[in-house]
């Protein structure tokens, strides 16, 4: 296996996600190249959490009520954009 490789499965273990541009610019084989992506859409698909109508509603309230650099600010907005991505 080539350093590159190598290098890309350590960041992808560190990291839990790669860009199409890193694996792009390395010189690996097809076989590698399949590999990584199919590693990396697995993590995020595992990573990746269904937010449902209620949490989105809750999450609403949430940043009407709190200050934009809050926490519970931040917690819910990420919340909303998931649910968003979703539709």
């Amino acid at each position: 296996m080539s350093d590159a490789f190598e290098k890309l499965k350590a960041k992808l273990v560190e990291t839990g996600s790669l860009t199409d541009e890193e694996i792009a610019a390395a010189e690996l084989t097809e076989e590698q190249k399949l590999w990584l992506n199919a590693e990396r859409y697995a993590k995020q698909r595992d990573t990746s959490e269904t937010v449902t109508l209620e949490q989105y509603l809750e999450a609403n309230k949430v940043l009407d009520s709190t200050a934009e650099d809050s926490p519970e600010h931040q917690a819910a907005l990420k919340i909303v954009e998931r649910y968003e991505q979703q539709a």
